[in-house]
């Protein structure tokens, strides 16, 4: 009996330090991302632009989380950015990121004027996503597009 109990008590505390551990979204202006960057020590930045509410974003999602589980060994960063809205944090985007089990970076962008923020990622940009930015040392490209698994890993290794 007292080892059935000592069972059960080791399984529920692994059960709950492995909750605990889920992944975190955090809040996140276009000024501390830019931040991010400037002072970040990976050397290749490739930020998703997406919402739970986007077809084609959820469909890409896997081949960012692919491609930064492949090359997290080259200083690769793949930071995903929810243009969710911020109410809708804890009632959408974290339980999303949780059943998705998502391992990359992900925030929550934290702006109220989405043209100003749209003008401040790329001049091009529409404001359609998905919407990818390729940043590396001095190279940006801004790509508006959904992306398969080799599109991607195409332009990731075009900078």
């Amino acid at each position: 009996m007292k080892i059935n109990a000592f069972k059960i008590s080791i399984f529920l505390l692994f059960a709950i330090s492995i909750s605990g551990y889920s992944q975190k979204v955090k809040l996140l202006t276009i000024d501390e991302l830019n931040e991010r960057i400037k002072n970040g020590q990976d050397s290749t930045y490739v930020v998703n632009f997406w919402a739970t509410w986007c077809a084609p974003c959820i469909k890409e999602l896997p081949h960012f989380e692919k491609l930064n589980t492949e090359f997290k060994s080259e200083k690769l960063a793949v930071l995903l950015v929810s243009v969710d809205f911020k109410s809708k944090l804890n009632s959408a985007v974290i339980p999303f990121v949780k059943r998705k089990n998502m391992k990359s970076e992900v925030f929550l962008l934290n702006e109220s004027d989405p043209q100003k923020y749209i003008d401040r990622i790329d001049k091009s940009w529409s404001g359609s996503i998905p919407a990818t930015l390729f940043i590396k040392g001095d190279k940006r490209k801004f790509i508006e597009s959904e992306f398969t698994y080799e599109q991607l890993l195409t332009e990731y290794k075009k900078l």
